[in-house]
């Protein structure tokens, strides 16, 4: 139901989830090491993924994949220097099943 369709009451209700704040999750990439592998980690170990730095990453809220987008510095700003994530595709959040 688009938002011309809603009553009144319905538009409230939807505009006050817009303020709740959601974890996003950024997969870089996957290990599969054996358990003997695994138990032997220790620090300074290196954990080798299935995917290379310029591969896209993957961004989820809880098990729903909502986009793809790839590593980037913030290179001016109040975050320079931080790790953020350039969005290259979004998924219709529109859809159902959210």
């Amino acid at each position: 139901m688009d938002s011309s369709t809603q009553t009144p009451d319905a538009r409230k209700t939807d505009a006050a989830f817009t303020h709740v704040p959601i974890e996003i999750t950024v997969s870089v990439g996957r290990a599969r090491p054996l358990v003997r592998d695994l138990l032997r980690l220790e620090e300074g170990s290196v954990l080798i993924l299935d995917k290379r730095v310029e591969d896209m990453v993957e961004l989820y809220v809880g098990d729903r994949l909502i986009g793809l987008g790839v590593l980037e510095i913030a290179e001016t700003g109040e975050q320079q220097g931080q790790l953020c994530v350039r969005l290259v595709d979004v998924n219709d959040l529109g859809a159902s099943g959210v």
